[in-house]
């Protein structure tokens, strides 16, 4: 009897083991997969914008040779930067800047993405239903008195 209450339990631990496991790898999964949506939406975007850059700056140095002022090519310089900016997170290193510097905060500066007042327990989330249920409870007696 004990050897097979102790077979059970052992079966018990390997299955929610490898529930576990699975359920770390699925979400890994679901990650990367937001992660290339991310990439892809990038990408997409600066066709776009790269789109737009060269019309406004064809358009800017047509206004530029006509008038000679040159203030009609300042916003050039903005949307240089933007179209830099967009281009290295598509194809550049951006994504990687991004991740490096993720660790640093997660190994130097942990105190920022802790969670305030620590990660909740079974214990505090049944105190939150109970105080939950207690307020329904509360405000429907409330109701009848009004």
């Amino acid at each position: 009897m004990q050897e097979t209450t102790r077979k059970n339990q052992e079966f018990m631990l390997e299955t929610q083991r490898v529930q576990l496991e699975r359920q770390i790898h699925m979400q890994n999964e679901m990650r990367e997969k937001m992660m290339s949506m991310q990439v892809a939406r990038s990408r997409e975007l600066l066709y776009w914008f790269g789109s737009f850059y060269i019309v406004a700056a064809l358009g800017m140095i047509t206004g530029f040779r006509r008038s000679k002022k040159p203030g009609t090519l300042v916003p050039l310089l903005p949307l240089s930067f933007i179209l830099a900016y967009q281009a290295d997170m598509a194809y550049g290193s951006k994504l990687n800047r991004i991740k490096l510097e993720a660790e640093n905060i997660l190994v130097f500066e942990r105190d920022l993405v802790s969670l305030p007042m620590g990660v909740p327990t079974p214990a505090t989330i049944d105190e939150a239903r109970e105080r939950q249920e207690e307020t329904k409870r509360l405000n429907k007696v409330h109701e009848v008195f009004i």
